[in-house]
């Protein structure tokens, strides 16, 4: 991936925020609208069990038709990780599969499908119907915690994720939350455990898409 290690925006913490359940969210999100997303190990799960949200966690194809209307959705805030259209790739996968770390390469944004915007009155604007919560946490600190974990031994792919494949991880969550702030849906993140949301407010280089 050519721009695993480059920084593709900056940000500022959200300057008008709310409580849900101690948990600082944008005050113009609602409960109901929290999607939290992220590389492995970045703390979402923690996050929505502080929410009091879905237990479970769910998987959404970027590249499938209508994904923002999947059953996935119907019970929120959840925890959700997704597949990505990576370039010579006929299928999705996640940060996490084997044939994609074993030859990483870029999203396909092209591939990617965007949800509809209100088109009328009686439609649902699928743009702002989900929060998008992505933890963008330090790709040092997930690598420790990852390391941590492979000593239990319970996920045997954590043998397999070196500093380097979770910085590709990190920077492929930063990609789509740009990628879906510059298509006007709703995209807030975190870099920290429990750290103030923030809002990504300009561009440092080129969205691919």
């Amino acid at each position: 991936m050519t721009a695993s290690k480059q920084k593709i925006f900056s940000s500022i913490e959200v300057a008008d925020t709310q409580l849900i359940k101690d948990v600082l969210v944008p005050k113009t999100v609602a409960f109901r609208q929290i999607v939290v997303t992220g590389p492995p190990c970045s703390g979402k799960s923690t996050l929505v069990e502080k929410l009091g949200g879905w237990p479970e966690e769910g998987y959404i194809d970027l590249a499938s038709k209508r994904w923002w209307q999947s059953r996935i959705f119907t019970f929120r805030p959840r925890e959700i990780h997704f597949g990505f259209p990576f370039i010579g790739f006929e299928q999705s996968h996640a940060v996490f599969d084997r044939e994609w770390l074993r030859d990483p390469t870029d999203i396909e944004f092209s591939r990617i499908e965007l949800p509809p915007g209100k088109r009328g009155i009686f439609s649902i604007d699928w743009r702002n119907r989900y929060a998008f919560d992505f933890q963008l946490l330090p790709a040092e600190q997930i690598y420790s915690i990852i390391q941590q974990r492979n000593k239990r031994g319970t996920h045997p792919i954590d043998a397999e994720l070196t500093l380097d494949r979770i910085q590709r991880a990190v920077m492929v969550y930063a990609q789509l939350a740009l990628h879906f702030h510059n298509n006007a849906m709703l995209v807030y993140f975190r870099d920290r455990f429990d750290g103030n949301p923030k809002t990504i407010v300009l561009s440092d280089s080129a969205d691919a898409a």
